[in-house]
C-alpha cells in the first residue's frame, strides 16, 4: 500500500510543471535527471564507468611517468654539472699558483748559479746561502714544483728544447741529454717549463 502511494508521489512529481514543484523536490528532480543523463553519455560513448576509471588512470599514470622522466634528467644534469664544477675547482687550486712560481723560476736559476760561483771561490757565506736556497726549494716542492732530471736522459721533444749538439766520445750518449743549461720543471706533474738542453751526437 505504501508502495503504491510513493510510486503515486513519483508520477504527481513528474507531472507537476517547475513552478509546483516545492524546493526539495527540484533538487531530487535535478538529481535524477543529472544521473540519466551521465548514464546515457557513457552508454553513446560505448564506456562503462569502469572504462572510465581505467582511462583515467592511464592518463595519471602517464603523466606521473612524464614527470619521474623529467626528475631523472634533471637529477643527473645537476650531478654531472656538480662535478664538472667540483674538478674545475680541484685544477683551479692546482694551478692556481702557476703564474708565481713559473716568475720565481729565473730566482731560483739564479740563486743556484750563484751557489756554485760561491763553492768554487770558497766563499765563507757559502753554507748560510745554501740553506736559506734549499728551503726556498722545499717550499716550492711543497707546492707541486718538481725539477726535472735530463742529464744522460733520452732527449725528449716533449720535454726538453735543444738548444745545440755536441760532439760525445761514449757512443751511449748519443741522442741523449749531454748537459743542461737551463732546468725543466714540473707543477703537479704539467710541465711549466722545457729543459733547455745540449745533445750528444
Amino acid at each position: 500500500m505504501e508502495d503504491e502511494k510513493k510510486d503515486e508521489g513519483q508520477v504527481n512529481e513528474e507531472n507537476k510543471s517547475v513552478d509546483e514543484l516545492s524546493g526539495e523536490e527540484i533538487l531530487n528532480k535535478i538529481e535524477k535527471d543529472s544521473a540519466a543523463d551521465s548514464g546515457d553519455l557513457l552508454s553513446r560513448m560505448g564506456l562503462s564507468k569502469k572504462d572510465k576509471h581505467k582511462k583515467e588512470t592511464e592518463e595519471l599514470k602517464k603523466k606521473v611517468d612524464e614527470a619521474n622522466d623529467k626528475y631523472l634528467r634533471l637529477y643527473a644534469d645537476f650531478d654531472n654539472f656538480r662535478k664538472r664544477m667540483q674538478k674545475e675547482r680541484i685544477d683551479l687550486i692546482k694551478t692556481a699558483s702557476a703564474d708565481t712560481i713559473t716568475s720565481l723560476l729565473p730566482v731560483l736559476d739564479d740563486f743556484n748559479r750563484a751557489l756554485r760561483q760561491m763553492e768554487a771561490t770558497k766563499d765563507p757565506m757559502t753554507e748560510g746561502v745554501k740553506l736559506i736556497y734549499q728551503k726556498l726549494v722545499s717550499v716550492l716542492e711543497s707546492k707541486g714544483l718538481k725539477a726535472m732530471k735530463s742529464v744522460g736522459e733520452d732527449f725528449n721533444p716533449e720535454l726538453h728544447d735543444a738548444i745545440t749538439e755536441t760532439e760525445v766520445q761514449d757512443e751511449a750518449m748519443k741522442g741523449k741529454v749531454a748537459d743542461e743549461i737551463e732546468t725543466g720543471y714540473f707543477l703537479n706533474d704539467k710541465i711549466i717549463r722545457h729543459a733547455k738542453v745540449v745533445v750528444g751526437k
